[in-house]
């Protein structure tokens, strides 16, 4: 009986040897006070097939990093720094780790956690301050600056409004007032002249423009629909006009207005083309036209008592 006792004895005593020949833990200090930090080592003989778990079942003791495993002279040495934020002996249990899957145990270490000692005789008193208000953000005035930019916009139309665009709109209701018909049919022939439509072959429109010219001035001036009348609706009014007197002008000019009518009909309609010199002419026959056709002057005679 007694050597089977021994027998067990010395192969726990091995299998304990081996354990802790194989796998070794050490802490850098076994006392912290609260909110320290130690370092807590495991060193692994060989580096083939080896499995370290993850740190677990701290009760007390917290991971705050794991540092990268290192290999030294055939050894993996895995670090971890730890902490403790409550005061009290904390046991850093055994470790199960794997090498060539066999499992191995580590040994638990206890360590202390001491709470700070603190001299309250030493320790300056201050008085009671009141409640700190925190700093103003852009948060706490953002509503006021959208509306403030909202009533500015709002102010800055109604001064465009009642202002320029009041202002742009009296301007634009000012008319310029016409000028007499005769004075407005010269200028418009002068202009006409500076367009050298006929001279760039745009025949077709100078006479549009002339003949519409001398339709103006004669709707303007004698009161005839003119611009609306045919050639022959208008040279019939005006004839009649010149029979009953109520219009100064004569034959010729009538013979005129109608000769420069058909050839700017069959200019438009027919697309006749004139030679220059017919053009030249037809444009001194307009302001013959314009010069000679005039409403009847109406004599006043004083009343002599």
């Amino acid at each position: 009986m007694k050597n089977k006792l021994l027998y067990i004895f010395i192969f726990l005593s091995a299998f304990g040897f081996s354990q802790s020949s194989k796998v070794q833990v050490e802490v850098d200090t076994t006392n912290i006070r609260i909110g320290e930090q130690f370092q807590y080592k495991i060193s692994v003989d060989g580096t083939e097939n080896v499995i370290i778990p993850k740190l677990e079942n701290l009760k007390g003791l917290e991971v705050v990093d794991t540092l990268k495993i290192d290999t030294i002279k055939n050894k993996l040495v895995q670090k971890y720094i730890l902490t403790g934020f409550d005061s009290g002996a904390f046991y850093i249990p055994q470790q199960q780790i794997f090498i060539k899957n066999q499992a191995y145990l580590t040994d638990s270490l206890l360590i202390n956690v001491a709470t700070v000692a603190i001299d309250t005789t030493k320790i300056k008193k201050f008085p009671i301050k009141g409640i700190k208000g925190e700093p103003y953000q852009f948060d706490d005035f953002k509503n006021y600056i959208y509306w403030g930019i909202a009533i500015l916009i709002l102010l800055g139309l109604l001064i465009y409004y009642f202002i320029f665009k009041k202002k742009k709109q009296t301007e634009e209701e000012v008319t310029i007032p016409l000028l007499p018909p005769y004075e407005e049919a010269i200028q418009k022939l002068q202009e006409l002249d500076e367009k050298l439509l006929w001279q760039n072959n745009h025949i077709k429109k100078y006479y549009s423009e002339l003949t519409g010219i001398v339709r103006g001035y004669i709707e303007r001036e004698l009161n005839i629909p003119a611009l609306e009348s045919t050639t022959d609706e208008l040279i019939d009014v005006i004839r009649d006009f010149s029979d009953v007197k109520s219009i100064e002008t004569n034959k010729e000019t009538i013979q005129k207005l109608k000769e420069l009518l058909q050839e700017s009909d069959l200019v438009k309609f027919a697309k006749s083309k004139p030679m220059s010199h017919e053009i030249e002419q037809d444009r001194k026959d307009a302001k013959d036209v314009i010069d000679n056709l005039k409403p009847k002057k109406e004599v006043v005679e004083d009343e002599v008592e």
